[in-house]
């Protein structure tokens, strides 16, 4: 079955900075390199979940601009239905993506055209949220907006999934009454349980009991080099990442989500296999430079896990 989403979400213009690493506070380094590519999470997850075969839909907003009718272009050419991103009179949405050399990067996000998204905008896309199988956010656009759209999906019986990102320690109310499930990293995580970041399998049964006692019942947390570690439906486990030499961890965790939205049933069942696909789909974005053209298709991530199968079954 190909799953219906919608991505209400955030479209940006990527600025990469290639460093060695981060300053320190009041230190100037020299950039290596730099880079402009079109990103923001919203973009990614649906690139990466239309890449897996999803039949995918976009609520978003861009500037009145050449860069704004480019990206929905761009959409356009990869099969999403760009009927619901709207033109605003801000500028498009940014980000500073500062990565370091061993893969890792630090985000600074400017909204743009991103937080004049509007619920009246939500209310014109309303026949395609109602039609969806899974609905995801992220927060790069107005609460409100999440938290509208949320409500109608989960009204006419969409599985609803939140990226709770950019970090936050609070949710909207009517957020977490409509959420079937967050996706967050383990920063993320912590920061909405009110605790410190980790990746100890020890620990993070306590951790979802925190987010669980705000009403947050459902979580899958990604946990970088650590792997993966579910609890839904009060089903757990943690799964390993495929190993691969870091290149660049942009849009590994937006890859991740896409895939899952792609291949998630509405009783979220089957989650080892879903966990298992989504990380080594992210796997090959991590071994990649850029963003959207990181993000691997479904052809890619079969052929991988079929040689990962036959390496296994070998050994």
């Amino acid at each position: 079955m190909t799953n219906k989403v919608v991505i209400i979400g955030s479209l940006n213009i990527d600025t990469i900075q290639m460093i060695e690493r981060m300053p320190q506070q009041g230190e100037t380094i020299a950039v290596q390199n730099q880079a402009s590519t079109f990103g923001g999470k919203g973009a990614n997850q649906a690139v990466a979940a239309v890449r897996q075969g999803a039949d995918v839909t976009f609520i978003g907003a861009v500037g009145d601009d050449e860069r704004g009718r480019a990206f929905k272009q761009l959409l356009d050419d990869e099969g999403i239905s760009t009927k619901y991103i709207f033109t605003k009179k801000q500028p498009i949405g940014s980000a500073t993506i500062m990565l370091e050399n061993d893969g890792h990067n630090t985000i600074m996000v400017y909204g743009g055209a991103n937080m004049a998204l509007s619920v009246a905008d939500n209310h014109q896309a309303k026949e395609a949220i109602a039609e969806a199988d899974v609905v995801v956010a992220q927060l790069e656009v107005p609460t409100a907006v999440v938290a509208e759209g949320f409500a109608i999906a989960r009204k006419h019986g969409a599985l609803t999934i939140l990226n709770p990102a950019p970090i936050t320690s609070h949710l909207d109310d009517t957020i977490i009454l409509n959420t079937d499930l967050i996706i967050p990293n383990e920063t993320e995580a912590a920061a909405l349980a009110g605790t410190e970041p980790t990746t100890a399998p020890e620990k993070l049964p306590v951790l979802v009991d925190q987010l669980k006692s705000k009403g947050l019942h459902n979580t899958i947390i990604t946990l970088g080099g650590d792997g993966v570690y579910y609890n839904v439906h009060n089903q757990h486990n943690q799964l390993p990442i495929f190993k691969v030499k870091a290149v660049d961890t942009t849009a590994a965790g937006d890859t991740f989500i896409g895939t899952v939205a792609a291949n998630i049933s509405a009783n979220m069942t089957d989650l080892d296999m879903i966990v298992t696909r989504s990380c080594f789909a992210s796997s090959l974005t991590v071994s990649r430079s850029g963003a959207i053209v990181s993000i691997p298709n479904k052809q890619e991530v079969d052929a991988g896990l079929a040689n990962q199968a036959k390496v296994t079954t070998r050994g």
